[in-house]
């Protein structure tokens, strides 16, 4: 983030959730900002040049003109900062639901080969992988790339494609039609697709735990995002998981960190993490490993101050002190939406071509030729990336099934003639 082009200046409480989730917004959609703790003798000195009804409503936006917006909802704020973007049809030949790197790849894909092409996100382009540190393990990169670059390098290329983004609003149904498909958005606009793409990826699972839930925004963070390292300078982090995410997660943050420990629930790291990170975790003398560990309570009284933990099923007297958590502990397909539209498993992964033989909770295949890879039962609907039944979860694998959902989509379509 480059603070000296930056036109807007967030203002608020440290530990709120409100500006957290401002903050993840802003930096999701690339949009420069400079972030003022309001606190601090700068952050109540613009407070006193904001009218007075919205001073007390934290944060406040503030405008290059002056003006505020008091406690802004994303899609308010992404209206009037002009991140916001509308169709500007009612029909295409591609419509892509969800802007991870799955989906990113059917836009540039579908869209450089001539087919008119929208993009549906929710909140910003990039999904899981966008809010990665760093990706080492992606062909083409020795260096490694961020996730937000990655992001804004395939958002660039598939805008100068022609492809449009729609966003933030998000899909809540969809159906079939006589001339293809319907897809009906959260603001009530309705686009008319000849095929779709879902690629709407997962969502972060919930931890249960006691006061986790109290706590949210408040020292408690589901996922995490290279601009949270801001704010951990000499604190003690833990990090719940250990899968790949976590693991790029405690590299990152060890560096202004005091230390970072990692609770995971099986007896060693290697099962799950890929070993360039265990090797990088391992030279980090400031993180450490706790094994057979589980979360079972989150402490604190306005803030994040402590957690308890169990190991091996037994608790651990001492609580481990906390100035941060970030929980990343797997995750659910986001498709509650396509609830009896489309076949699913039982955990809501989206079941495509050959795994439509399998139980499902929608109805079976209706055509006389086989589903397409990649298809879902209905016709000319296609998932791909992480929300997808058995799909490879890495970011090189989503990609490649976006650009491979593209060509099923031609051969779908010359089939309608």
């Amino acid at each position: 983030m480059v603070e000296c082009a930056a036109t807007t200046t967030l203002v608020g409480e440290r530990n709120s959730w409100h500006a957290a989730r401002i903050r993840r917004f802003l930096d999701q959609n690339i949009h420069p900002y400079r972030w003022v703790d309001s606190a601090s003798p700068e952050g109540a000195a613009l407070l006193e040049a904001v009218p007075e009804e919205e001073r007390d409503k934290l944060p406040v936006v503030i405008r290059e003109d002056g003006s505020a917006l008091a406690q802004p909802t994303n899609v308010r704020l992404a209206r009037e900062l002009g991140i916001a973007s509308r169709p500007s049809s009612e029909r295409y030949d591609l419509v892509i639901v969800g802007a991870g790197p799955a989906g990113l790849a059917a836009a540039v894909y579908g869209s450089s080969e001539g087919l008119s092409t929208a993009l549906i996100e929710r909140e910003a382009p990039g999904g899981q992988a966008g809010t990665s540190s760093r990706i080492e393990n992606y062909l083409g990169f020795h260096k490694g790339i961020s996730g937000s670059d990655l992001t804004r390098e395939a958002t660039m290329q598939a805008r100068r494609f022609g492809a449009e983004f729609v966003q933030p609003t998000e899909a809540v149904s969809l159906e079939a039609a006589g001339d293809g498909h319907r897809v009906h958005l959260s603001d009530h606009a309705v686009l008319s697709a000849r095929s779709v793409v879902i690629a709407t990826g997962v969502e972060w699972r919930r931890l249960r735990a006691p006061g986790v839930a109290e706590l949210s925004g408040l020292g408690v963070h589901y996922g995490a995002h290279p601009r949270d390292a801001d704010d951990l300078v000499d604190r003690e982090v833990v990090i719940v998981g250990g899968a790949n995410s976590a693991g790029q997660a405690a590299v990152a943050f060890s560096k202004p960190a005091r230390k970072v420990t990692m609770l995971i629930r099986a007896g060693s790291v290697e099962n799950g993490m890929s070993r360039y990170l265990i090797q990088k975790i391992k030279a980090r003398p400031n993180i450490e490993i706790m094994t057979q560990a589980e979360l079972s309570r989150a402490h604190g009284h306005g803030a994040l101050d402590c957690i308890s933990i169990t190991r091996g099923g037994e608790p651990v007297e001492q609580p481990l002190r906390a100035d941060s958590l970030f929980i990343l502990i797997g995750a659910q397909p986001y498709t509650e939406w396509l609830e009896g539209t489309v076949a699913r498993d039982e955990r809501g992964f989206i079941l495509t071509g050959r795994d439509l033989g399998a139980d499902s909770t929608a109805t079976a295949w209706p055509l006389d030729r086989h589903p397409h890879p990649l298809e879902t039962s209905m016709p000319g609907v296609f998932a791909v990336g992480d929300t997808r039944h058995g799909s490879i979860k890495r970011v090189a694998s989503a990609v490649g099934e976006g650009s491979m959902a593209v060509q099923l989509i031609h051969q779908y379509l010359a089939e309608l003639g």
